[in-house]
């Protein structure tokens, strides 16, 4: 462990840090600044009360003869301060205590002068100043008008603080939630062949370290699948050699009733490898995605079905089109109603379509299933079935799960649900023009 690798700024804790400190230090240069522009400490100055002041000075060290030219000329000099001269008794005091306004005036001048506000006539504020000989002067004193928000310092230094928590907030949330949902949407988007972009490795170091995991985990889990298919592919294509041997052997048996099961036996085997190749090919193979008449497949599968015997009825639109691959939709279906008319003695393939979705239901009237197998019965080699013995009614527990990887391929579902009064149902639900993707 690195000394103080906390604050290292390419990690989440060093760039949190980092951006905690800057908010502090910008905080306290706005605090600073409002202070020096505010100043608090120094108080208020109405404006024209030092010119108010400084007159009163004059006047209270002039000659009393001399008053009158001083005041004059003062008037000339200061015509906004409506310097006068009021006659003894004829001033009304409104309030001479400790205000602010005559605190900052009374501090200028010092002992011997008196400062008093006198009333307010039509909205103008006149400050009274007797003199150190008893006379006194009056002038207009306008009380000065300072932003609001530069007013209070303390509703200045509680935004500034709302604003850096609300940065701090909104980038950890950023730098923590987005790789996040792209590890969320990787994961959706896992699949084995390839086509799958890797997770951007950008961000914090520890974001780009679980991203480089990630990739490195996706590698390996490919790889391993890979070699897995790979292995079960040639297996079953070699075990097809000794099959067929086994099968011509078995023509030169003379006894009628050995040689049909050996027949059997084989075919079931045949069949069987036939089911595992089409599972894994479904793991590696991409069609292309092209326009599809749902309804005439489905129709046409119902056809099929019916020329060999079953009664397989087709319900639903006459024509409805949706992006599909069309031989991957048709061996889905397929495999649905092989193990509909092997449970049921009728089959129904219901097609509902609607603006975002289609909806391929394949109903039969056999025993149904349970509903704690539902989730089972899509895995492969499952069946529904519980005897271990193999015979014509009997399947390989493929057709589900083949059916079940084709939905997800093309970015649906395939869920199993009850018929009433018996029965059941298989539901494919499909996007119509959402761009399909490969299941994992």
């Amino acid at each position: 462990m690195r000394p103080f690798g906390f604050f290292h700024l390419k990690g989440i804790g060093g760039q949190i840090a980092a951006l905690v400190l800057a908010s502090t230090v910008a905080l306290h240069l706005v605090i600073t600044a409002a202070f020096l522009i505010s100043r608090p400490d120094r108080p208020e100055t109405p404006d024209g009360a030092p010119q108010l002041a400084d007159a009163a000075l004059l006047l209270g060290s002039a000659n009393p003869d001399d008053r009158p030219r001083l005041i004059a000329d003062l008037v000339r000099a200061f015509p906004k301060l409506d310097l006068q001269t009021p006659a003894p008794g004829t001033a009304s005091v409104a309030d001479d205590g400790e205000s602010r306004h005559l605190h900052g005036i009374r501090r200028h001048l010092g002992q011997g002068y008196k400062v008093v506000q006198l009333t307010t006539e039509g909205g103008a504020h006149r400050i009274g100043v007797q003199l150190p000989d008893g006379a006194m002067i009056t002038g207009h004193v306008a009380t000065p008008s300072r932003p609001w928000f530069w007013g209070e310092p303390w509703l200045l230094t509680l935004m500034t603080a709302f604003l850096c928590t609300t940065v701090l907030g909104l980038w950890a949330a950023r730098a923590l939630a987005m790789p996040l949902s792209s590890f969320a949407r990787a994961a959706e988007d896992f699949s084995l062949d390839g086509t799958a972009e890797p997770l951007p490795e950008r961000g914090p170091e520890e974001i780009r370290s679980v991203a480089r995991a990630l990739n490195r985990m996706h590698q390996r889990i490919a790889g391993l699948m890979s070699d897995r298919t790979r292995m079960l592919a040639a297996i079953s294509h070699d075990l097809r050699t000794p099959i067929t041997r086994l099968r011509l052997r078995a023509e030169f048996i003379e006894d009628e009733g050995h040689r049909k099961r050996m027949l059997i036996d084989l075919d079931q085997m045949r069949s069987m490898l036939e089911s595992v190749l089409s599972l894994l090919r479904n793991d590696r193979k991409v069609e292309a995605v092209t326009l599809v008449d749902i309804a005439s497949t489905l129709q046409l599968i119902a056809d099929q079905f019916g020329d060999m015997g079953h009664v397989v009825h087709y319900e639903g639109p006459a024509s409805a089109t949706a992006a599909a691959r069309p031989d991957d939709l048709h061996r889905g279906v397929t495999n649905l109603v092989e193990n509909a008319v092997r449970f049921g003695a009728e089959v129904t393939i219901r097609l509902d379509v609607s603006c975002t979705k289609l909806v391929i239901d394949v109903e039969d009237d056999g025993p149904g299933i349970t509903d704690s197998r539902k989730q089972e019965m899509l895995e492969p080699f499952v069946r529904g079935d519980d005897a271990r013995t193999m015979d014509d009614s009997t399947g390989f527990g493929l057709g589900l799960s083949i059916a079940h990887a084709i939905a997800l391929a093309h970015g649906g579902e395939l869920s199993l649900h009850d018929r009433k009064p018996h029965g059941l149902i298989v539901r494919m639900q499909l996007p119509v023009w959402q761009q399909p993707r490969l299941a994992a």
